[in-house]
Formats: structure tokens, sequence, C-alpha cells
């Protein structure tokens, strides 16, 4: 396969798909005024912080897959390429130990003061006064919003430095849940109780329409009035005007690796006025730049690629996740060459269409049996000509319908 990099990625992982293979191509310097020139020909195309837009996925005329090595996609066109049949992956919670790293690390360094205090001293002002005035972390509260693999990572390394952990009750799998037990997350009734529980708020949710602004006025004076707010997840699920506002009023801190208007590239000049805020620390959108992260988001998007070249699609994020289904059938049949094309013209002729469809093979190779989602009416006169395929063995009919019954 052609492979463009919009990013950069590590070394090994180039060197693993090229002994595939792969035509690995790295192109850093692409943006998404220059991707839409350069993508077409490729099958894949990888980036990290490179804005993939509706343009660039049309002009991939080979383009099959889309990585995003990280876990946030709301850089890429997802709705498009969902259009356009391009899977859109990402690698999520690779990087979750590292952005966990830097959120602890903001939180101890604001109760300790430890920007402004290395800033006076290499400047040649001493104020021990002013810098002892900490609080302490232990037997404080902290709040996480967001229990993935970042928030759960981030309750952990506080929990050892002592501080009580809450959250949101709400609906979680019962592996999450099993985590929070481990680490002693205590869920509260609603994200109100969260607030007002909490010395700190450390948010850890993607940016999507749920989460928009999330952190407005409303949500910052449900907060005790000398919390501090972390923000190592989007720039977007903050009002940045509410922030400043109550930094203003109260006696609210924040510690931020993200804001709004970020420069696209590396280095240069920023304007922020959130950033320049004297009540804020401010990191350079780094939290998972880390090389132990790096290497293992770089792993994670050569699985994605390996998996995709055996046909196998993982961490899907543009796939409908409940196709509109009336029933699933099931068809068990001997493994010979034409009988699932046979099948599938018998349900094109009854207008029958295919949400979703597998097909396993038994050990021996002799008997395979297929699942396939259907929408459709499946009339007796179609389950009887399925079953007088000389090569089929058995058709089941699962309705989607809370109670199903076979035929």
């Amino acid at each position: 396969m052609r492979i463009l990099f919009a990013d950069s990625l590590s070394d090994t992982a180039l060197q693993r798909l090229r002994s595939s293979g792969d035509v690995c191509v790295l192109e850093p310097g692409l943006d998404a005024e220059t991707l839409p020139g350069r993508v077409g020909g490729f099958d894949v195309l990888v980036v990290r912080s490179t804005r993939v837009t509706a343009a660039a996925v049309e002009a991939g005329d080979k383009l099959g897959l889309i990585v995003r090595a990280g876990a946030g996609v709301n850089t890429i066109d997802c709705a498009r390429a969902a259009e356009l049949g391009v899977y859109v992956c990402n690698v999520p919670g690779r990087n979750a130990i590292a952005v966990a790293e830097l959120t602890l690390g903001l939180i101890l360094s604001i109760d300790r003061h430890i920007a402004p205090a290395s800033a006076d001293a290499k400047a040649g002002r001493w104020n021990k006064k002013a810098y002892s005035r900490a609080r302490g972390l232990h037997g404080t509260t902290l709040g996480v919003i967001g229990m993935g693999a970042i928030g759960l990572e981030a309750a952990q390394r506080a929990a050892a430095c002592g501080l009580r952990i809450v959250t949101e009750d709400k609906p979680r799998s019962k592996a999450v849940r099993r985590r929070m037990a481990e680490i002693g997350v205590s869920p509260l009734a609603d994200l109100r109780a969260v607030l007002a529980a909490s010395d700190i708020v450390s948010l850890h949710v993607p940016a999507d329409a749920s989460t928009a602004a999330m952190v407005d006025a409303e949500f910052l004076s449900q907060m005790k009035p000398d919390a501090v707010l972390i923000n190592t997840s989007r720039s977007d699920v903050v009002d940045e005007e509410a922030l400043i506002e109550a930094l203003d009023s109260t006696d609210m801190r924040a510690g931020i690796d993200v804001f709004a208007d970020e420069p696209s590239a590396g280095a240069g000049p920023v304007d922020s006025a959130l950033a320049r805020h004297p009540k804020v620390t401010v990191t350079h959108h780094v939290g998972a730049s880390t090389q132990q992260a790096q290497e293992a988001v770089a792993e994670g998007a050569v699985e994605l690629i390996e998996h995709y070249r055996t046909g196998s699609i993982v961490d899907c994020v543009n796939l409908e996740q409940a196709p509109r289904r009336t029933a699933t059938l099931s068809v068990r049949h001997y493994d010979r060459v034409g009988v699932l094309a046979s099948v599938l013209q018998e349900l094109r002729g009854g207008d029958i269409n295919v949400a979703n469809m597998s097909n396993r093979i038994f050990a021996g190779s002799v008997a395979a049996a297929a699942t396939i989602d259907v929408a459709g009416e499946i009339s007796e006169h179609l389950l009887e000509a399925l079953r007088a395929h000389p090569d089929v063995m058995k058709v089941t009919v699962f309705p989607a319908a809370e109670h199903s019954s076979g035929h």
C-alpha cells in the first residue's frame, strides 16, 4: 500500500510498515490547504494534528483509511469520509498516561506556585513568604469530568497523592466501574454535586456537540470560589470569556494545556487572553508529547494499518453504531465457491439491503456460517429460495424486535 504521513511518526513504525512492502511517504509540512493536492494516489493517510477537510477526503481517489495517530478526531471531516466510504480510525488510550501525568503536574504546579516562583527566581526576585502559601493536596477533593482512559489514569495518580476522587454517576461499562472501585473513585449523583464537592475539577471529555462550551458561567458558578480548573482535553469545552470572568471575580485558578486559537505551527507568537491571565498556568498543548506516548501511539497506528490490510477494521469512529435492520439471517452452508454470492443475489431480488455481514469457517473448512443483518421484509418465498440452494444447510431468522422467533 501507499501511505502518506502528513505528520511525523517514529522511525520504528515506518520501518515496520516498509518491511511489509508498504511505500511510506513522510511529509510533515502538509497542512489543511496543501493536503488536498497531495493525497491523491495514496491508500492510507496518517495524521496527528493536520486538519483533514472534506476537500482532502474528496481528493483521495484511492483513499480507504484515515488514521488519527491519537484519540480525538475533531480535526477530520468524519462525516464526509463516511459518505465516501473511507474509514476513519483512531488510537484511543495509548497516550492516556502522558496526559494524566501532565494533569497531575499542573495540579502540583498550581498548588505550589511552581511556575511563578521559578520565573521570579530567574528574574532575581526572592519572595519566600508569598510562595509558602500552598494549600496542600492530601485530603482535598478532585472532581474528574470524563472517566475514559485518561480520566482513569489521572484519577489513579491523584489518588496516590492522597486526593479524594469524585465523578458523576452515569452508565459505564463493568470494566470501567471495576477500575473506578479499585482506584477508590466515588460516584456522586450528578455534575452539580461533583462541582460543589471538588477543590479541583479536571476535564477529560472529547470535543463534540454535547461538550461544546460545557464549562460556561453556570458551570463555573457551581464550583467552589477558590477551586482550580484543569483542562488537558480540548479548548472547545471551555467558554474562555466565562472562565476569565470567573478568574477575575473569584479566587479560582486554572491550569490549561489547550486554548482557543492556538498557533498551528510548532513555534511562533501566541496571543491568548486566557493564557496571559496571571491566575493561569499554561503549557503548549503537549499533554501527549512524551517519547513513551508517541511510541505507543505510533505502534497503535501501525496496528490499525495492519488490521486494515487483512480486512479487519479496528477503532473506527465513522461507522454506523446501530445500522437500521429488521432481522438477522444465520445461514449455515458448505464452504464452496459462489454460495454467498447466490445468497446475496436472492436478497437483492427480494429488495433486501445488507447492513452488516460476517462469514466464519468451521474447522476442517467443510462448513461455514454467515451472519447477515438485513433491512427489509423477509418473506417465506425468500426463505424457501435460500433453503433450496444445494449448498445451504440451514437458514434461521432472528427478528430485530425484542422477541425473536426462528423459521
